[in-house]
């Protein structure tokens, strides 16, 4: 069933539909871990699923936004979700597999790409969200890191910065991969449940063709009690 839940920022309003997936905690983290200058004149968010990330990163910039979303049901609630926030000049959605953006867009294009990709890799499909959607949100099995990693690299412009949120379990395959397509880690963020829990979840911030030098920035703890 469609439902319209608020986005804790600035009073938006977002479309959701309780038989496939809610916007996550990091739907909301992520956008604000991004820096955006006035220079930046093009941001492009993949993975965009219903468009919280889009529709947070409006509240931050001027900057045209483009939302990728592969499953149509899911695209068709990002839609709605612009038009109920009247965010259609600002941010445009399409209905797109992320491996296919070169031939929509020429390459060194957007200024910040962000993505909260599917966190797990596609082994067996025993251990597969029964629902479809839900499945392809979560699992790898349209979209995985080095495909992700190659389209960025392709779309991003030099020196221009990319936005990740993933699970921690995943964290040296990330950097692995990071460098073998010239996206050099800058930033990390670790998100924990609790200050005595372990991290499940980082955020990182690469740079195309960038100088070596990583900051760890101060952790955040989801919880304190």
């Amino acid at each position: 069933m469609e439902v319209i839940n608020e986005i804790p920022v600035n009073n938006l309003k977002i479309y959701q539909n309780d038989d496939y997936f809610k916007f996550s905690l990091e739907s909301l983290l992520l956008p604000c871990f991004v820096t955006i200058n006035l220079r930046d004149k093009l941001i492009l968010d993949l993975c965009t699923g219903n468009a919280p990330i889009p529709l947070i990163l409006s509240t931050k910039t001027k900057a045209k936004i483009y939302g990728v979303e592969l499953q149509k049901e899911v695209y068709e609630l990002a839609l709605k979700s612009i038009k109920l926030n009247k965010k259609e000049n600002q941010i445009t959605i399409l209905n797109a597999d992320v491996k296919d953006l070169k031939a929509k867009f020429h390459g060194d294009m957007f200024d910040i790409i962000t993505v909260n990709p599917p966190y797990f890799k596609y082994q067996d499909s025993n251990f597969l969200n029964n629902n479809n959607i839900k499945a392809i949100a979560r699992h790898e099995t349209s979209l995985n890191l080095e495909d992700l990693f190659k389209i960025v690299l392709y779309l991003l412009k030099d020196n221009a910065s990319f936005y990740m949120v993933h699970r921690t379990e995943r964290l040296i395959e990330i950097l692995e991969l990071l460098k073998k397509y010239r996206l050099i880690p800058k930033e990390i963020q670790f998100i924990y449940p609790k200050e005595d829990k372990n991290s499940k979840l980082f955020m990182i911030k690469a740079v195309k063709n960038g100088r070596e030098g990583l900051k760890i920035k101060s952790p955040i703890y989801v919880s304190k009690n």
